[in-house]
């Protein structure tokens, strides 16, 4: 951390952080690893980052912006996560579909922190529509895969791609939440979370018709 004094003429004497955001989000990450997205104020986030209790104000109005910008990032991460692993639906959408499925849980297993700041802060979208369209942007990977697999199936017989969606983001994201994160609240079970998302997507697919061909 670097800090210099503000010694030009006339100028407001004070201290000036080179990377006062990226300091408050690491903080924010710590902090929230340690104590939840919900257990520490804005004052503890600008503790934690080495800073007075003012300066966070200069790039957050307050700490539910402070916990958007963590999340919208984690959101962002998230998404290239899912799109590297979905790869355009290659070499076939039932071979990627699964790679997706286990990069969701592989996310909440490295990155719990992160994770935690995006599904738990109970911040709400119409306050922060960045942190909305960066959501948006994570579950439209899963969409649209959704879309490659019911295109494999009969026209007559193909669901609404956005109920499958919503239905394999609850599944994947229930098992992530309570077997695959990375902290303290992981829930053990006698398999490897990816075999048991594995056999949830399989009914469910079976449920529906879907087969691979």
């Amino acid at each position: 951390m670097s800090w210099e004094r503000d010694q030009q003429p006339g100028a407001r004497r004070g201290y000036h952080h080179g990377n006062l955001r990226e300091a408050l989000i690491k903080a924010a990450l710590k902090l929230i690893a340690e104590k939840g997205p919900s257990g520490f104020s804005f004052a503890e986030a600008a503790r934690a980052a080495g800073v007075s209790p003012a300066a966070p104000y200069r790039h957050y109005r307050d700490r539910d912006a402070l916990m958007a910008d963590v999340a919208s990032r984690g959101f962002e991460a998230f998404e290239a996560k899912l799109a590297s692993a979905w790869k355009d639906g290659a070499p076939d959408p039932f071979t990627a579909f699964e790679r997706l499925g286990r990069a969701y849980l592989d996310f909440a297993r490295r990155e719990p922190a992160q994770f935690s700041a995006m599904f738990e802060s109970g911040l709400a979208f119409t306050s922060f529509p960045e942190l909305h369209s960066a959501g948006d942007r994570a579950f439209n990977v899963l969409r649209d895969a959704c879309a490659a697999v019911i295109a494999t199936m009969p026209e007559a017989k193909r669901p609404p791609v956005m109920m499958m969606a919503l239905h394999i983001w609850a599944l994947s994201h229930g098992i992530a939440s309570l077997f695959a994160r990375g902290d303290g609240a992981r829930r053990p079970i006698p398999m490897p979370s990816e075999d048991l998302l594995d056999a949830a997507v399989l009914l469910y697919f079976d449920g529906l018709g879907v087969r691979k061909s």
